[in-house]
């Protein structure tokens, strides 16, 4: 699903990502942790072409994302607020969203009912912009927009960051239940240790741009993580 070759990302003269060989294959739940600074973000932006590498490519299905829109149909993304259309209300930018991916007015209002139980209430039939909910529905918001298209590959940074418990605990079940029935590919940053290895089957650890543990999550793998960090 995802080769990276050779990747490096400098800044300033200081390498805040260097990975020579990367691959996560499709249908994997992919843990990204990692203090801040350690280049998970990044990572992500690179993934997604947002930002150019030093060095190095990024390829999805075997096509190099930068400069190439092919790859971009099969990828929902949401890595903070800049994603979104702030001025619109969550309706108005399901809308638009969904007709950049060929959906009809029906297929986005059942997408939309698809997501009240996450939504639990709080975000459609609002009448609200976008900017005036909490920064916790925001990403609620961005995160099913991510989804409108129908992704193969999905790529979320900090997606638990500003939700409460309950959508939490929400999302944990949402995104099991979407690889579990989709085969979706998942590649999930987050500081929440427990949240990401009971979400995601393998865990990478990146300290200072580099990979420094690369496992299969199992029972002992919240301990492993808990003592690395606690060094």
């Amino acid at each position: 699903m995802i080769q990276v070759n050779k990747l490096t990302k400098v800044y300033n003269g200081v390498t805040v990502l260097n990975l020579p060989l990367l691959t996560i294959p499709q249908g994997e739940s992919f843990g990204l942790v990692g203090n801040n600074g350690a280049g998970k973000t990044t990572f992500f932006r690179l993934i997604l072409d947002l930002i150019e590498a030093s060095d190095g490519e990024v390829s999805i299905e075997g096509q190099k994302v930068m400069r190439n829109d092919s790859w971009k149909t099969m990828t929902g993304s949401f890595l903070d607020e800049g994603f979104l259309i702030d001025f619109l209300t969550p309706e108005e930018y399901f809308k638009f969203v969904g007709k950049l991916h060929h959906k009809s007015e029906g297929d986005i209002t059942e997408f939309q009912d698809t997501m009240r139980d996450f939504f639990n209430g709080e975000i459609l039939e609002t009448k609200k912009l976008i900017r005036d909910f909490s920064k916790g529905n925001q990403k609620k918001i961005g995160i099913a927009a991510a989804l409108i298209g129908e992704p193969k590959l999905l790529i979320l940074d900090e997606p638990f960051t500003a939700l409460d418990p309950s959508s939490q605990i929400r999302l944990k079940r949402f995104l099991t239940d979407l690889q579990t029935r989709f085969n979706m590919t998942m590649l999930i940053s987050s500081h929440d240790l427990n949240h990401v290895t009971e979400v995601c089957k393998r865990i990478v650890v990146l300290e200072k741009g580099k990979v420094v543990k690369d496992i299969e999550t199992g029972e002992d793998t919240l301990k492993e993580l808990e003592a690395y960090f606690a060094v």
